[in-house]
């Protein structure tokens, strides 16, 4: 079981930089690894973040962008050369179904992937397992995206000095049940990870958001620049960080930026302006842990 952490593998938007790649981010979560928005190169970028294809079982696609998807066949054909021994399971919008047939079949390979497709096509719940739940939310670009966000279910810590005041101990822990299980238990909360790409503000980013032990949220843009964050889709790092704050997210990972700054600092200055949590201005090959546990 891997710890749980995001690998970034890109944190460019529309055009990579000389220190910027496209898009590209895996959540290790347990057994699962996550694959969200591989864009151009996200195939290199796994060599250079030491993350083997084997290590991914679910590919998580927000829209038809090329940022956000034109890696998506060269993840797909080396899985398929290195006979990844598990399905993989492929979310992405419904409307984007052609796009993604002609990512999965770009060119001619030995095909021995067990890829599963599951278009999305509405709100609500696309996946269920050992990991939890995986949630998307329609977002408001120029054309349909949409965010994910995976819910562990709520868990209960054991109390020693509860268990031992009754002389529990042993194999009868394991056999506890209501009334006396909550005696001698906590609730434990289940973690969050929410991820938010190219989007403007809307109700979608704040229900992927809340409560969120680790949020990915997009900030193309300053806030100088809050018009053409509007006319293209986009957020500024000043309202991804509001978001955060307003939605009690412990971790905050801004990322998708704009070709046109040079300094991340101007983006951890403004989010930090009114967000007070922490905060990862994402570098390309950065490793973020999920936080711990509450």
């Amino acid at each position: 079981m891997s710890p749980r952490e995001l690998v970034v593998l890109g944190t460019a938007s529309q055009v990579p930089t000389r220190t910027r790649a496209h898009n590209g981010y895996l959540l290790r979560w347990d057994d699962e690894g996550f694959l969200f928005d591989p864009g151009e190169g996200a195939q290199r970028q796994m060599l250079m973040a030491g993350v083997p294809a084997r290590d991914v079982t679910r590919l998580c696609v927000t829209h038809f962008h090329g940022d956000h998807c034109l890696g998506v066949p060269g993840v797909v054909q080396r899985l398929s050369l290195d006979r990844a021994p598990h399905p993989v399971h492929a979310y992405y919008p419904a409307s984007g179904e052609e796009y993604f047939g002609r990512l999965r079949h770009a060119s001619s390979f030995f095909d021995t992937l067990d890829l599963r497709e599951v278009p999305v096509d509405g709100p609500g719940v696309v996946a269920e397992g050992p990991f939890g739940v995986l949630e998307a939310r329609r977002l408001d670009h120029v054309i349909e995206t949409y965010g994910y966000r995976l819910v562990e279910p709520d868990g209960r810590r054991m109390v020693p000095e509860l268990l031992a005041a009754r002389g529990i101990s042993g194999p009868a822990v394991r056999a506890l049940e209501p009334p006396l299980l909550d005696e001698v238990s906590v609730r434990r909360p289940g973690q969050r990870f929410a991820f938010v790409m190219d989007t403007r503000l809307r109700d979608g980013v704040y229900e992927l958001a809340d409560g969120a032990d680790l949020l990915v949220i997009e900030s193309t843009f300053l806030h100088a620049d809050e018009r053409l964050a509007v006319d293209y889709g986009h957020l500024t790092a000043r309202q991804a960080a509001r978001v955060a704050a307003e939605c009690g997210v412990r971790k905050l990972v801004l990322t998708h930026f704009s070709q046109r700054y040079t300094d991340p600092g101007a983006f951890r200055a403004e989010a930090a302006e009114v967000f007070d949590g922490e905060l990862v201005v994402a570098a390309d090959l950065d490793r973020v842990p999920v936080p711990k546990r509450r």
